[in-house]
């Protein structure tokens, strides 16, 4: 059973890695688990002001934010993981990595740390669970 994780670095994101990480275990040797963190691509033409290597920093210290809570975690509890980073729109990001890596299930929080954070409840769980075709679970 291969559970992917979206992960944002906010307290929820990591709460339903604790539970994916808990799905796992429960399967034994056949849970796996893919972690991802997505980052929103910059606004068009952003990139060519500010420069292709100021780009990747600015996505680069955007990952290790995002994957330092989840990284921490599972090193405490001695759990492998397969880490991805992906930059695109954030639900289509998630659906992407699902496809990619053949998930069984999603685990995702209800809502993270996006710049509108709190004002679109869940719209990136919403659009996961609309366009999927595997079980999600959303932890709240």
């Amino acid at each position: 059973m291969k559970i992917l994780v979206p992960v944002d670095g906010s307290d929820i994101s990591t709460r339903a890695l604790k539970h994916a990480v808990a799905l796992c275990k429960a399967f034994g040797a056949a849970g796996r688990l893919v972690v991802v963190a997505v980052d929103d691509s910059l606004f068009p033409g952003a990139e060519r002001k500010m420069g292709s290597e100021a780009a990747r920093s600015h996505h680069a210290e955007n990952y290790a934010r995002m994957l330092a809570p989840a990284k921490k975690l599972l090193e405490r509890g001695k759990t492998d993981a397969t880490f991805a980073e992906v930059e695109a729109d954030v639900a289509e990001g998630i659906l992407q990595t699902a496809a990619k890596h053949k998930a069984d299930m999603i685990v995702m929080g209800s809502r993270g740390a996006g710049a509108i954070k709190g004002t679109l409840l869940g719209s990136v769980s919403m659009k996961v669970l609309t366009d999927t075709t595997v079980p999600v679970t959303i932890v709240h």
